[in-house]
């Protein structure tokens, strides 16, 4: 115990020394986004502030607008855009923010930008964007006059990082409109590596100064008075609102859902709905919705290629990322990184945890529950931690944990030096020689353990044994049930099938497992009409000798089951466990109602191939179970060839089902001399026509089991 301890100790650590390695060199970059966005994905929801925002767009449905009903082609006028101004005025929007350069003059002249300016100015505050410009175009920034922050502590975060905050060339709107706005706003944001927006950030520095970005100064912007900004430890405070940054000044998104999760206006709404207001018509968008609402202005045409991937959406609108932001700071809920050690501890708790109760797993099925609860753990406590605001990495958790398992499973396998021996003497009871020397030459094909895995289960049991077993004494009841026992097992056996148990008379036995066996349905229904084709010439000499006549009754089900090695390590019993193996046993108790020797269930019918014939006995309902279930008797090849009375059974059966009752008791009455389930069928009817049911379903209830 103390070693297996030591060992499972050592085998974790060095798991988790690999794990943290794997992580510090970035292997593990994507397997971590991966479990990002399942938490995101999870997570995502609208929060109070969300109702606080409105994106108007640029939408493929505005430029159907504008060219069919005015005849405009893009670029637009910028008068549409004055009106988008005067709607917002009207509506009391705290402040508008466009995320579209304008970098050159309108092609409708300059008239056409001054009169956006002055809208600008008499239905403000407008924020409006600029970009960095590609090398050797543009404007430098002392030149360009971009919108400057003051935040208290910039200088020593901008000390810390070499390189940062260089003199760049940036694309600014024309003057016309730049002079005009309340502020100017970057909006070069970029992807993580692989193109996915995980992280943004509300200033960047540019020629040693800080400036906002477009989500930031639209909140300043909207905001009545001055709002202080001052940089701490991993902290942008603005005014009341704390914002948690990286080393870089990148905070994490907390997205809100797919697109369109903010509220978005078509353009082309809009505008009609200012025009129709100034005409004094009832508009297509109420000004209500708008107050006091940050308003995003942005393109989602496809054509317009301002579309982005998101882990909540691989075509997102860039507008609708800065819109988050907005979001995010209002909510005071961008997330954060967690810190190093933190995620380092858990790699080792997680780890080591793994190992030491893998090497402890006795078998398959132990192993295989340490498999599935230890791998979910880091998951779990990624999910735990996103809850309470907190990027928490558990690529390297469940490195740690999967590479822990492995190894502990490895050690285990290496130390088993018995293992053939073992395999010999656990299924020597109750398998074929020629199966058990297949699984000795291939350990792989046998799972020890337990696994879920579908069978065709054999259920059998001998009419009147009780009253057999207190006649005989038991010296002979011993030699009859060995004799009869023994002649059955061989046909199972050589079928390929696995005995499970022997209760008394009954015996349990299965089909594909441990080895896979795809015809395994027909194998257990031909075992079972052999079985009773041998009974049948063993039967007469079994009443010379003992005086009893053997009937026997089996019950077949095809169905998922738990099936392995299943007690102590000191004595186990290949089993099965499940409901299918109940379903079994129930019809072959379901035979004694129908006088029927063999009954099988419609999942192991469905498997059969066309060879073998079988008739649809009827509808039971079983102790045990709330659903029906339909059985059928499988035809030995004497009785295959009475097409004839077949189909006029079922035939009867159908009325019976429809519930005609007394025309399906005429039907059956014509069949009962020569068959015994019409009988009983005959029988039936007439309890139902002297007792009608109250409601009637064709199901025929047992009693007992």
């Amino acid at each position: 115990m103390a070693r297996k301890g030591f060992v499972g100790l050592g085998l974790g650590l060095i798991a988790c020394v690999l794990a943290l390695l794997l992580w510090q060199e970035g292997v593990l970059v994507g397997f971590e986004r991966a479990t990002w966005q399942w938490r995101v994905a999870y997570f995502a929801r609208p929060t109070p502030a969300t109702s606080q925002l409105r994106i108007i767009a640029l939408d493929q449905k505005s430029l159907d607008w504008g060219r069919k009903e005015n005849g405009l082609s893009w670029p637009w006028p910028r008068q549409a855009y004055a009106t988008l101004l005067a709607f917002c005025k009207r509506a009391g929007v705290r402040a508008v923010a466009f995320d579209l350069l304008f970098s050159e003059p309108s092609l409708y002249g300059v008239g056409d930008d001054q009169m956006l300016g002055q809208a600008m100015q008499e239905n403000g505050p407008v924020v409006l964007s600029y970009t960095f410009a590609p090398a050797g175009e543009g404007q430098t920034a002392h030149a360009a006059r971009p919108s400057l922050l003051t935040i208290s502590g910039f200088s020593q975060w901008l000390a810390g990082r070499q390189g940062a905050g260089g003199a760049r060339a940036v694309t600014m709107p024309v003057p016309e409109l730049g002079d005009n706005a309340a502020l100017l706003a970057n909006i070069s944001n970029r992807p993580d590596p692989d193109g996915v927006f995980r992280r943004v950030p509300l200033f960047i520095p540019l020629a040693g100064h800080p400036v906002p970005s477009l989500a930031l100064a639209t909140y300043l912007a909207g905001t009545l008075g001055p709002v202080e900004l001052a940089l701490g430890k991993n902290r942008l405070q603005v005014g009341e609102l704390a914002v948690p940054i990286d080393a870089t000044g990148h905070s994490i998104l907390n997205f809100r859902g797919p697109s369109g999760t903010i509220k978005t206006i078509s353009l082309a709404a809009v505008v009609q709905s200012e025009l129709q207001l100034e005409a004094g018509e009832a508009p297509v968008v109420d000004p209500a919705d708008f107050k006091d609402a940050y308003v995003f202005f942005g393109m989602t045409a496809p054509g317009l290629y301002d579309l982005r991937a998101t882990p909540t959406d691989g075509v997102y609108p860039g507008v609708e990322i800065h819109a988050t932001m907005l979001d995010n700071l209002l909510s005071q809920d961008f997330l954060r990184d967690s810190p190093v050690w933190l995620a380092a501890s858990l790699t080792l708790f997680f780890g080591v945890l793994a190992s030491l109760s893998i090497l402890f797993c006795r078998n398959a099925w132990q192993s295989s529950l340490a498999f599935v609860i230890f791998l979910p753990l880091p998951l779990l406590s990624g999910f735990i931690a996103y809850g309470l605001g907190v990027w928490l990495p558990v690529a390297v958790q469940t490195t740690a944990v999967l590479l822990a398992l492995i190894s502990g499973v490895v050690f285990n396998l290496a130390t088993e030096g018995r293992k053939k021996r073992y395999i010999k003497r656990a299924f020597s009871q109750y398998l074929h020689p020629t199966v058990i020397e297949q699984l000795v030459s291939n350990p792989a094909l046998l799972r020890l353990g337990g696994e879920k895995r579908e069978l065709s289960i054999f259920f059998s049991d001998l009419a009147g044994f009780t009253t057999m077993s207190e006649r005989l004494d038991p010296e002979r009841l011993t030699l009859l049930l060995n004799e009869y026992l023994s002649a059955m097992t061989d046909i199972i056996l050589a079928s390929g099938g696995t005995i499970d148990k022997y209760e008394g008379d009954a015996i349990i036995a299965f089909w594909n497992a441990p080895l896979t066996q795809n015809d395994h349905a027909a194998r257990a229904v031909r075992s079972a009409l052999h079985c009773q084709e041998r009974l049948a010439g063993l039967r007469p000499d079994f009443k010379a000798r003992f005086g009893c006549d053997l009937f026997m009754r089996i019950g077949i089900n095809t169905g998922s089951v738990v099936v392995g090695n299943l007690g102590s390590s000191q004595r186990f019993d290949y089993s099965i466990l499940g409901d299918s193996a109940n379903v079994a046993a129930r019809l072959e108790g379901v035979n004694k109602e129908f006088g029927t020797e063999i009954l099988i269930s419609e999942a192991c019918r469905n498997q059969l191939p066309g060879e073998l014939q079988v008739r649809e006995i009827g509808r039971v309902g079983v102790v045990g179970r709330k659903e029906p279930i339909t059985v059928f008797e499988p035809l030995a090849l004497q009785d295959a060839g009475k097409a004839e009375r077949i189909s006029r059974f079922a035939a009867a059966l159908a009325r019976y089902y429809r519930g005609e009752i007394s025309e399906a008791r005429a039907a059956f009455q014509e069949l009962a001399a020569d068959d015994g389930v019409s009988a009983r069928y005959a029988a039936r009817c007439r309890e139902l026509l002297d007792n009608p049911p109250l409601a009637w379903d064709g199901v025929w209830r047992m009693g007992s089991k």
